[in-house]
């Protein structure tokens, strides 16, 4: 399966942009504030939807809309097969999408070791710590050891997504 065009449109409006002049610009991920031209870019450097800056990429244009949503598409290559190889139970698009989106905002390995998966692929499992499949969902909601509100709403656009196939595309 491929992530379908809503769930490209719902997760490009839970990942974010900054746009300056119509042009996606380097933002640092942590704390969603474009980098100062010249300075040197924070280790979170990100540029589109989500786009970590890999060493020898040069955004310093800045890129267009086309531009990050190839980006996009590309960069959920890993997410997409961390959720084929992980989950061994039958999906639905919507349930394939938001588990997607999960997997590209926590990434691979915290995927693949995850009480949601454990969940999703074995109807009779119970987590003494998350009683449920959304609590276990729900559970990613922090960075930096903080629980995160922006974390919080968008572990619940997925689980929409997930329970319900009900695509956020307009916030």
């Amino acid at each position: 399966m491929t992530t379908s065009d809503n769930g490209i449109r719902t997760l490009k409006l839970c990942e974010g942009r900054v746009v300056r002049n119509g042009r996606h610009v380097i933002y640092d991920d942590q704390n969603g504030l474009p980098v100062v031209t010249g300075a040197p870019l924070p280790a979170g450097a990100t540029i589109g939807y989500g786009h970590l800056i890999k060493p020898g990429e040069d955004f310093l244009d800045g890129i267009d809309e086309d531009v990050a949503t190839k980006l996009l598409r590309a960069d959920l290559g890993f997410a997409e097969c961390a959720v084929c190889d992980a989950i061994t139970a039958v999906l639905r698009q919507n349930q394939f999408d938001a588990l997607v989106m999960l997997c590209f905002n926590i990434g691979a390995r915290n995927f693949a070791n995850s009480t949601v998966v454990k969940y999703i692929n074995n109807p009779n499992f119970h987590s003494g710590a998350y009683p449920t499949l959304a609590a276990a969902w729900r559970a990613w909601n922090r960075t930096g050891g903080r629980v995160s509100a922006g974390l919080r709403r968008r572990r619940e656009i997925e689980l929409n997504v997930y329970q319900n196939g009900i695509y956020a595309l307009n916030l």
